[in-house]
């Protein structure tokens, strides 16, 4: 039986800030959007999508309580790392999907932590070691936790680094030759899946940017470090699954967010394209039929997204928990703590990036048109970042030379004496390193 709800109840549901986003009418709700339409939404629907998203939102709360019983870390942490979990019964909905990363030293909880998301992610595992030969065999459907994974960037470990470096995007394919009888059949697997890793040492750029990086610290809170664990045995946490499974986050998929992708490029293309362009041909953004979050609609939602400043691959990767986030009314508090994490990522790649490093080396030459040797500059680079006369080796002329190719700094390039002399491109530099900063 379908439970009668009036607008004073609705209101109380909904919260105060309605008022900034619609007006209740006496048989439902009038939302306002962006561009100045309105949608109509009648109570029986925006109080069934009030209930399903309560249903998930109080989920949330249970992961996050879970995580609070048996982990000590920053708060803003726990909603992130519990989106992540949900997201992975949802994981194919979404084109790209972030890496967890756990960095710590050692004795600071990875394994617990690390245990406690599989125990609650979809068909998580934990697993002590990855081959390339697992994940691109298994991948499909899990979600793999990975302990102790110092060795990725190895030079043994590279076809597995490769794999993992395109997995977290939907529609790579690994194809393996496989022998039928007297013949071979070509074999394909999908390795897009859910990953979560924990290391000490640290990722490399390429794999780093793929990742959420979350920093874990020695607790010394004893009602954590004290417990033992019993996840395989929590009631609570056999309840989670259940309901998430149940779920199957229907609340996330509604018609409106399907082509959520598309929906977003368009009103990124109109909105940033010169005004000049016939934009008649490009698909607008749709009126929603049905209530896509209580407080917004897709525009609201994008128009949020879009104040982040976040973009490129930090943005795909922060997709999925906008989304997610939206449909369960914690969007507000989701953008901040992703703002956050992100902004301490892009000071960490100011710092440690040698592509950065290169840029603002170069933009701090003296404005001269003269050629000036690249062994010189090599060593001036080498005093720069403050590598030693016997570290580093691989940081020598001919690298120097490809990473300033490669970059686009080198206006003019000739033979010399002593070697190679370049012009190198400072105003280019230095126009680089102004949108880093």
């Amino acid at each position: 039986m379908e439970k009668e709800t009036n607008s004073n109840e609705l209101v109380d549901m909904l919260g105060e800030d309605i008022e900034k986003h619609g007006k209740f009418t006496e048989d439902g709700l009038e939302l306002k959007s962006v561009d100045g339409k309105t949608t109509k939404l009648y109570f029986k629907n925006l109080t069934k999508h009030i209930l399903e998203q309560e249903k998930v939102r109080d989920i949330h709360k249970a992961i996050i309580s879970k995580l609070k019983r048996f982990c000590d870390i920053k708060e803003e942490y726990y909603s992130i790392i519990a989106l992540w979990i949900i997201g992975t019964y949802i994981h194919d909905e979404f084109e790209t999907y972030p890496y967890l990363f756990f960095n710590a030293m050692r004795g600071s909880g990875k394994t617990r932590i690390l245990k406690l998301i599989a125990s609650m992610s979809k068909n998580g595992e934990l697993l002590g070691s990855l081959s390339d030969a697992v994940l691109f065999r298994t991948a499909k459907g899990k979600t793999m936790c990975i302990d102790e994974f110092e060795r990725v960037g190895s030079q043994e470990n590279q076809s597995l680094r490769e794999l993992l470096n395109a997995a977290y995007k939907k529609g790579q394919k690994i194809q393996r030759m496989k022998k039928v009888k007297e013949n071979y059949v070509v074999e394909e697997f999908d390795v897009y899946t859910s990953i979560c890793m924990a290391n000490i040492w640290g990722m490399d750029e390429v794999l780093g940017d793929r990742c959420i990086t979350i920093i874990l610290e020695k607790s010394d809170n004893l009602a954590i470090i004290k417990q033992v664990e019993n996840f395989g045995k929590d009631e609570e946490i056999k309840k989670i699954v259940r309901d998430l499974s149940q779920l199957e986050c229907r609340w996330c998929m509604n018609e409106g967010k399907k082509n959520w992708e598309r929906d977003w490029n368009s009103y990124i293309f109109e909105k940033y394209s010169p005004k000049d362009l016939d934009l008649h041909t490009l698909h607008t953004l749709p009126t929603p039929t049905s209530l896509t979050t209580p407080l917004s609609d897709l525009s609201y939602l994008f128009t949020v997204i879009d104040d982040t400043n976040i973009s490129g691959r930090e943005l795909e990767l922060s997709m999925p928990f906008f989304i997610m986030a939206s449909s369960m009314g914690i969007l507000d508090e989701t953008v901040s703590a992703l703002k956050k994490i992100v902004d301490d990522k892009k000071a960490e790649y100011l710092i440690e990036s040698k592509d950065i490093q290169i840029f603002d080396f170069v933009s701090q030459q003296n404005q001269v048109s003269n050629y000036i040797s690249l062994n010189k500059l090599n060593s001036q680079f080498r005093d720069f970042i403050g590598v030693g006369e016997k570290e580093d080796n691989w940081i020598n002329p001919r690298w120097f030379s490809r990473a300033l190719k490669r970059l686009v700094l080198i206006e003019k390039k000739i033979r010399r004496s002593g070697g190679t002399h370049v012009i190198l491109d400072i105003q280019k530099a230095q126009e680089k390193m102004k949108m880093f900063k």
